[in-house]
């Protein structure tokens, strides 16, 4: 029983706790329990939250029974990708530029989920700076094969979801980082609408491109965490004021005569058969569930890898500059390379680029008019080898970068696996501020199919 908790979604264990059926207590040992068993081999976290999460549990227990419950989050442990600024508990990148560093303030999508109960269980992996490699820490591994890398950067997060050493975990995509280790670990994770959730409190890495976002193990999860977390925040200035739906009312609603686009252009082209395979049987299923697939062109889309890279060097350099002229040696290589890169930009670059990504958003636009979503891939190609992320790593922000450039939310969802067992991640991207679309459709999938209710087996380190 101990070990079926940690897979449970939110959903379930929020109405058993509700109910008195189980106790916060229970749900945190049993995750700290398979943390200890397996955090070794996939390196999940960076920090375990032992004793004040057990604290916390035994608070939120006393709480619930004296009346006081807050809501479906309350006692459900959370953990938080270690670039989210985490009040008293480090917060260090994964640098060794910030091994000591121990904020004062939680980021406001932290205090926001704790607010409404979440008990803080640790801080996951993430490469350094969400844009390097994981030399101090370890690198974190694919629970469905250890030998393979589960993404990056918000890889932490993925796996431990994946691997029930986390119920529901947080993640920050400034290129895909969300949705890329959510499609190889077989997960559901939303990077929202640019201003949609905070980003107050969270190690920035683009001003113009970073998005924080929930990672969980079903859609309906992720309904419910963006729910909190979202919202206008007065600390980021960069936030809607729009105000933010109950995305559960509508999550349930069918999806028929909904028209859904498929470009042709950039997104289907080059794939591996598996990836196809699934995706094009992704298609068939929500044509048999009532949808209209509509055929739609983005002739930029594949120029958006090369200006994300460029923009985000820029805004990157721009960050990291004075700590780069203190500590340049403490920097991974690749973290290092990445950031460093956009000092070398020109005025003229760095201006053809803004230039080519307003006409990608102008481009988009116009396609979101006819469509109520798009389906893509998240990636041609299934997760790699280690051995290749730390040598010569393909480019994981193929079918992602587009829509941080745009600020379009796009989740990932499975929708199947490899001959070899590997996890297979379907993108929907809908209209700004339009997640509830994303939530509806990617919910009646779901429903119909069982690729997320698939166990990774492991073996205690």
């Amino acid at each position: 029983m101990s070990s079926e908790l940690t897979f449970l979604p939110i959903t379930t264990l929020s109405d058993m706790v509700a109910h008195r059926q189980i106790s916060p207590v229970e749900i945190v040992a049993a995750l700290l329990n398979r943390i200890d068993s397996y955090n070794a081999s996939l390196c999940s976290y960076i920090t375990v939250c032992r004793e004040s999460a057990e604290q916390a549990a035994r608070e939120a227990e006393k709480e619930i029974a004296a009346g006081r419950y807050k809501g479906p989050l309350h006692g459900i442990p959370i953990s938080h990708k270690d670039i989210s600024m985490t009040r008293g508990v480090r917060t260090t990148a994964h640098s060794r530029t910030l091994l000591e560093f121990v904020p004062d303030d939680d980021a406001t999508h932290v205090s926001r989920l704790a607010d409404a109960g979440m008990i803080l269980i640790g801080k996951t992996n993430t490469t350094e700076f969400a844009c390097g490699t994981m030399d101090v820490f370890g690198t974190s591994r694919n629970p469905w094969d250890l030998s393979c890398f589960t993404g990056g950067s918000s890889g932490g997060s993925a796996n431990a979801v994946a691997a029930g050493l986390a119920v529901a975990a947080t993640g920050s995509d400034t290129g895909g980082s969300i949705r890329t280790p959510s499609s190889f670990c077989g997960i559901v994770g939303l990077k929202p609408t640019y201003g949609r959730v905070s980003r107050y409190g969270v190690i920035p890495l683009s001003w113009s491109m970073d998005h924080v976002g929930p990672m969980t193990r079903t859609v309906a999860d992720c309904a419910l965490m963006l729910a909190t977390m979202a919202g206008h925040d007065p600390l980021d200035p960069t936030t809607s004021f729009q105000q933010v739906p109950n995305y559960a009312a509508d999550l349930n609603r069918e999806i028929s005569g909904l028209v859904l686009g498929v470009p042709q252009q950039y997104f289907y082209e080059g794939l591996h058969p598996d990836v196809e395979a699934a995706v094009r049987a992704a298609l068939q299923e929500f044509q048999r569930l009532g949808a209209r697939l509509e055929p739609v062109n983005l002739p930029h889309a594949g120029d958006m890898v090369t200006v994300g890279w460029t923009l985000m060097s820029a805004e990157a350099f721009g960050l990291h500059a004075a700590r780069l002229r203190r500590q340049s040696a403490e920097y991974g290589a690749r973290a290092r390379h990445r950031i460093a890169t956009g000092a070398f930009l020109t005025a003229a670059e760095y201006q053809e680029a803004a230039q080519i990504r307003k006409l990608w958003v102008l481009e988009l636009t116009r396609v979101m008019r006819r469509v109520d979503a798009i389906v893509t891939p998240v990636l041609p190609f299934p997760a790699f080898t280690l051995e290749t992320q730390e040598t010569n790593p393909p480019e994981t922000t193929w079918g992602t970068f587009h829509f941080n450039l745009s600020g379009h939310p796009a989740l990932s969802v499975p929708c199947g696996f490899t001959a070899a067992g590997l996890p297979i991640g379907m993108q929907l991207v809908a209209d700004a501020l339009d997640e509830g679309t994303l939530f509806r459709v990617a919910h009646a999938y779901e429903r119909t199919t069982e690729w997320h209710k698939r166990r990774p087996q492991l073996e205690a380190a």
